[in-house]
């Protein structure tokens, strides 16, 4: 059996990294306008090598601004300028001594007041989600995903992606097709999400919040540990 406290320890030290890369990404000022998204990932990308020596990465790195914000993960939209009053967000699945982070977080360049409150929002529903996690230990997949989309939908914004968030660990973590969907907080998986995997590892789950407004053409994006 594995040494599950060993295993939360390094999920959460990954962690510890990636939030130091993107304070970071902020103090060094790489999200910026008439920067293209491209330039933006390229530079987090070589930053992250500068900090911790990270050359790899488990999903696609993304950086978007403007109406890239509203696309889903497996969308790649056209290279983009980040303007100068736009949105953007930055999601990154660095490995880190063969830990899997998974991070997002979203920028707003200006002050147009409505990007501002979708920004201000995210963190506020993971937090909504993180609590209703902590109080249902019975909880399943399906059940998290509805409850995200009520809070989405009761702060009037709309979830942009089919899943609210994924299994993480160990690099490579499972990801058989026959199995695909229990690795995703998603209507289909009615599994619960405190359970173990098919090698007898405690399951640990990204929080993952898309959030859009279709009518002002934008989104945000915030992702994290959500059981940790």
């Amino acid at each position: 059996m594995p040494d599950e406290s060993a295993r939360a320890a390094r999920l959460l030290e990954a962690r510890a990294q990636a939030v130091e890369l993107f304070t970071e990404v902020s103090a060094r000022e790489l999200i910026t306008p008439g920067k293209r998204e491209r330039i933006v990932s390229d530079e987090i990308r070589d930053l992250a090598h500068e900090l911790f020596g990270t050359t790899r990465y488990w999903h696609k790195r993304i950086v978007r601004c403007g109406p890239n914000t509203l696309k889903p993960y497996a969308d790649n939209p056209p290279d983009r300028v980040i303007g100068a009053d736009d949105i953007a967000f930055v999601d990154f699945g660095p490995i880190f001594d063969q830990w899997e982070a998974d991070f997002g977080r979203t920028y707003v360049l200006g002050a147009d007041p409505a990007r501002l409150r979708l920004r201000d929002a995210l963190p506020a529903l993971f937090a909504e989600g993180k609590r209703y996690f902590d109080s249902h230990p019975e909880l399943t997949a399906a059940d998290m995903h509805a409850e995200m989309e009520r809070l989405a939908r009761d702060s009037g914004w709309e979830l942009g992606s089919w899943h609210a968030g994924h299994l993480v660990g160990e690099f490579p973590h499972e990801r058989l097709e026959d199995a695909l969907v229990h690795s995703y907080i998603t209507p289909g998986n009615d599994l619960p999400l405190r359970r173990r995997d098919r090698s007898g590892r405690l399951c640990h789950w990204i929080l993952e919040i898309h959030l859009i407004d279709r009518d002002g053409g934008f989104g945000g994006f915030h992702e994290d540990l959500l059981d940790l």
